[in-house]
């Protein structure tokens, strides 16, 4: 039995490094819409220090669905996190007005933020991505939360 815990605590350490590893490429930190708006070559720096560059259609795109308070309110790259061994992508969303409203209009269908959180399916996430696929980054988390660097 106590064979069994270790092995099983050995994977667990594992697996976050090996996600700590994939999650690299993640931003350092988001930025607000608005300013995205205002700059040449709009982008975010990565903590494997690359530079994560979004589409100036895309956030286009964003600040029509949205007024300037809530183009203030949208921080990008939205994160969609994908839970290891589940079927679901999760993407946080605080309050959620903001991302609940743009991924409502991506998907033609209301998506409800539920304690913080909007919960997708992969034909629902094929929508999304296809839209954003700039303005959008995964993260890949275990179930105790997201990973990272």
């Amino acid at each position: 039995m106590v064979a069994g815990i270790r092995y099983e605590k050995l994977l667990q350490e594992c697996l976050k490094e090996e996600l700590r590893i994939v999650n690299s490429g993640m931003p350092q930190s988001r930025k607000k819409l608005s300013e995205l708006l205002c700059e040449a070559r709009p982008y975010v720096p990565c903590h494997d220090g690359s530079k994560h560059f979004f589409k100036k259609q895309e956030i286009a795109y964003l600040a029509a669905l949205l007024d300037a308070s809530e183009r203030e309110a949208l921080l990008l790259p939205v994160i969609i996190m994908l839970e290891v061994g589940r079927g679901t992508m999760l993407i946080p969303c605080g309050e959620g007005v903001v991302e609940e409203k743009i991924i409502s209009h991506v998907l033609g269908m209301p998506a409800a933020c539920d304690a913080g959180i909007i919960r997708l399916y992969r034909p629902q996430l094929a929508v999304i991505r296809k839209k954003l696929k700039t303005t959008t980054q995964y993260a890949f988390s275990h179930s105790s939360g997201v990973v990272g660097v």
